[in-house]
């Protein structure tokens, strides 16, 4: 019998590892790895407390866009294998930027953020021309509202969900608010946003196709598609990467298909100066005698910044399953991207494909990542369990120290604050309380602060070159964020 899998909803049943599963529950081997995988027939227990996905299932045709492949062609099943693929992404005339041609220049500001000896919060308002879509239960199952990037110069990118079920993306400017017009680009779901002196990358999931299955049991999901949208510094599309691998011959039930479900679907993304990185939940598709059984895990791809094309040996197909809150951060010193997962797969937090445990824990239902940063050597990476935020150092595999830093909350966040600390943040009632550490130790410092802002469970910190951190927000009315700006310290 494969691990049930722990969906990461709110649930303190002590009985959440029982599952009802179909006929096509099976076990797969990873790369000499055992990995539990979930049947699509699996039923949630009636203590899960996550809803369908509200989205009804589209039996529509991908668009052009989402014809970009990165598998050779379809598997048996998942392999942990790194990608080989090369695949051309769309022209930039896609029509997956909606209102192609109405920014303005570019800001052109270099941001010179005044540091002081303690940490300084400044909360803005940022008007914006369209509705923001509510956040909803902040479950893993809904859409992610918002999110930004930093810019060399100490700008910012600002990406939204509005109601009209697209992604919109505008620009900051030092003083954190919105200038010119954005732009708007086809999707229902936000996941990241990074920018560099180009532009920068959104990753964005897209209505796909299921096809007809069968499915060997259970009920139909969405047969979504992920994408990598590269944008110059206007904010107009360049090119448009799928990195899932969804095609016109290739549906959500075909055997070897990987797609973005309504379970678990988030990502991030990273950057090495040359290449942007996706690593994102995926949805895994197994052919089972007649019919099909969908399963979960992670995936990640990596893509040329300037040619938009899927970079060979990089990336793998499957790394954790089941998996949750997907991190990862480019390291400099080792010339590669390091991600961390959460999975069922003996219940840890752990470096995928292959998999190495960074910190042991426990399947009560209680397991949740936080953020993947860089230490002075090695990494910090914030997770919780029991609702007890922990951080656990580590280089490969285990982790040689792990802190309480006496957060009480499920889902921590972290990242990195200017040379030598980095800050913790968790949601406390209406406001984020947050704690700076020494990036060195894990050790506090100074006093925690309080942000006037609400929390959200799956949103990011970034980190600028000025040595201030900011964080998006829900806004005072529902045409607005609020970002929250740690200012940096001297």
């Amino acid at each position: 019998m494969p691990t049930s899998p722990q969906p990461p909803g709110r649930r303190k049943h002590p009985s959440w590892r029982i599952w009802t599963l179909g006929l096509g529950a099976v076990v797969l081997a990873l790369a000499g790895t055992t990995v539990a995988v979930q049947s699509a027939s699996a039923r949630q227990p009636s203590h899960h407390n996550r809803t369908p996905h509200s989205r009804p299932h589209t039996s529509s045709t991908p668009t052009a866009s989402a014809t970009a492949t990165t598998t050779a062609g379809p598997t048996a099943a998942p392999t942990a294998t790194a990608t080989t693929a090369t695949a051309s992404p769309t022209t930039t005339t896609s029509p997956a930027a909606a209102t192609p041609g109405t920014t303005t220049a570019p800001v052109a500001d270099v941001c010179a953020r005044t540091s002081s000896a303690t940490a300084e919060v400044k909360v803005t308002d940022v008007k914006l021309p369209t509705t923001v879509k509510g956040y909803g239960g902040e479950s893993d199952t809904e859409v992610l509202p918002v999110a930004i990037a930093s810019t060399p110069g100490g700008t910012s990118w600002l990406a939204w969900v509005g109601t009209d079920e697209k992604v919109h993306l505008g620009q900051l400017n030092c003083d954190d608010q919105l200038v010119g017009t954005p732009v708007t680009y086809d999707g229902f779901d936000l996941q990241d946003v990074q920018a560099d002196s180009s532009g920068g990358v959104l990753l964005i999931t897209r209505k796909g196709d299921c096809g007809t299955g069968p499915l060997c049991g259970g009920e139909s999901s969405p047969c979504n598609t992920m994408h990598m949208i590269r944008f110059d510094t206007t904010g107009q599309q360049v090119w448009d990467q799928q990195v899932t691998n969804l095609t016109d011959s290739r549906k959500g039930y075909s055997d070897g298909a990987r797609f973005v479900w309504w379970y678990q679907h988030h990502g991030r993304l990273a950057y090495d100066g040359t290449n942007y990185a996706a690593y994102f939940g995926v949805a895994i598709t197994v052919k089972n005698g007649n019919c099909v059984d969908i399963h979960e895990g992670d995936r990640m791809q990596v893509v040329n910044a300037s040619t938009g094309n899927l970079v060979s040996g990089r990336g793998f197909e499957v790394g954790c399953s089941h998996a949750w809150t997907s991190r990862i951060v480019y390291a400099p010193a080792k010339k590669d991207f390091v991600t961390v997962c959460a999975t069922d797969n003996d219940c840890r937090i752990a470096q995928p494909n292959p998999y190495r445990t960074v910190a042991a824990s426990t399947c009560d239902g209680t397991l949740f990542g936080g953020d993947l940063v860089l230490a002075d050597t090695g990494y910090w990476t914030a997770w919780s369990q029991g609702g007890t935020a922990k951080l656990s150092h580590f280089t490969t595999g285990a982790a040689d120290k792990t802190v309480q830093p006496g957060a009480s909350t499920q889902h921590p966040h972290l990242v990195k604050y200017g040379a030598d600390r980095m800050l913790l943040s968790w949601g406390s009632g209406s406001s984020t309380q947050a704690q700076i550490l020494n990036r060195s130790t894990g050790a506090a410092i100074g006093s925690p602060l309080t942000l006037a802002v609400k929390d959200h469970n799956y949103t990011a910190f970034k980190e600028y070159e000025d040595g201030s951190v900011a964080y998006p927000a829900e806004g005072s009315t529902t045409s607005s964020v609020k970002v929250a700006r740690v200012m940096p310290m001297s």
